[in-house]
C-alpha cells in the first residue's frame, strides 16, 4: 500500500550511488545520513536471503563503509531475525507519517513570509539555524542537487525582515509531497513557526499537484511527534529501523 511513497522518499533523498541488487537498494553518500547509505529491500527478491546478505556485507566492507540495514514493511520476513543472530543491534527505530492534503491545510500567517532559495542560500541558512559549517555540508549540498523530482528549498522570515527563522525542504514525487530538513532557529521556538513552515510546505505541494504529504521522523523525538500527529492531522503510514554491526 504505501510502497510508493517509499519510493518517493527514496527520490526525494537521492544517494550519491545507488545500486539495485535482486530487488534491493543500495544506497552510498560518503557517510552522510543513515538513510542515503544503507540497505532497503524493496522488492520482492528471487535469491535467498542469508547470501545476500554476505555479498552486501561485503560491497560495503569494500568501500570503508558499515553495512546498514533499514528495515521497512518490504523487508523479507526472515531478515530482522537473521541479522540479529548475526549481532546486528537496532538504532533509531522511525515512523513514516501521512496526511491528506484534500482537507485544508492551512496557510502561513499574513506576518509571515516564505522564500524559495536557490541551493547555496538555503544551504547557508540551513547551517546557520543547526550552528554547523557549510564545509561540513558537501556531500548534503551535492544530495539536494541530485534531486530529480520537483522541490522547494525554503526559508521562513517575518514580514519584511531578512531574518530567517525556519527552514525545511518539501519534494513533489507524483502524488507524494515529502518534508525533509524542518529546522526552526533554536532561540526562536514554541512560537508557530515550525507549524507555519509545514502549513506553507504542504499548501505549495498541494498547488503542484499532490494528494498525500508524508514525512519521516525518530519514535522517541515526542516534540515533533506532537506537531505532526496532535497540530496537523499526520497519522500512522509504517514503522521503519535500522540494524547496524555491533562493532558500529
Amino acid at each position: 500500500m504505501f510502497r510508493a511513497m517509499e519510493e518517493a522518499a527514496l527520490n526525494s533523498w537521492p544517494a550519491l550511488h545507488q545500486a539495485l541488487y535482486d530487488g534491493w537498494v543500495l544506497r552510498f553518500s560518503e557517510g552522510y545520513t543513515k538513510r542515503a547509505n544503507s540497505i532497503n529491500p524493496l522488492y520482492t527478491q528471487r535469491l535467498a536471503t542469508l547470501p545476500k546478505i554476505a555479498e552486501c556485507v561485503a560491497l560495503y566492507r569494500a568501500r570503508n563503509m558499515p553495512p546498514i540495514f533499514r528495515l521497512t514493511p518490504f523487508a523479507p520476513a526472515d531478515l530482522d531475525d537473521l541479522l540479529v543472530a548475526r549481532g546486528y543491534r537496532q538504532i533509531d527505530p522511525s515512523l513514516v507519517l501521512r496526511r491528506s492534503l484534500n482537507d485544508d491545510v492551512g496557510s502561513l500567517p499574513v506576518s509571515l513570509e516564505m522564500r524559495d532559495e536557490t541551493v547555496d542560500a538555503w544551504m547557508a541558512a540551513f547551517c546557520r539555524l543547526t550552528g554547523s559549517q557549510v564545509d561540513s555540508h558537501r556531500t548534503h549540498r551535492e544530495m539536494l542537487e541530485r534531486i530529480v523530482p520537483q522541490k522547494l528549498l525554503a526559508t521562513l522570515q517575518p514580514a519584511g525582515s531578512d531574518e530567517t527563522v525556519a527552514c525545511g525542504l518539501a519534494v513533489r514525487d507524483g502524488d507524494h509531497v515529502g518534508i525533509f530538513d524542518l529546522i526552526v532557529d533554536p532561540g526562536q521556538r514554541n512560537r508557530g513557526y515550525g507549524a507555519a513552515l509545514m502549513a506553507g510546505l504542504m499548501r505549495w505541494g498541494q498547488e503542484q499537484g499532490a494528494r498525500v504529504a508524508y514525512l519521516q521522523v525518530v519514535e522517541d523525538n515526542v516534540i515533533a511527534r506532537h506537531l505532526y500527529s496532535e497540530k496537523l492531522g499526520f497519522e500512522l503510514a509504517y514503522r521503519y529501523w535500522y540494524r547496524v554491526p555491533t562493532e558500529w
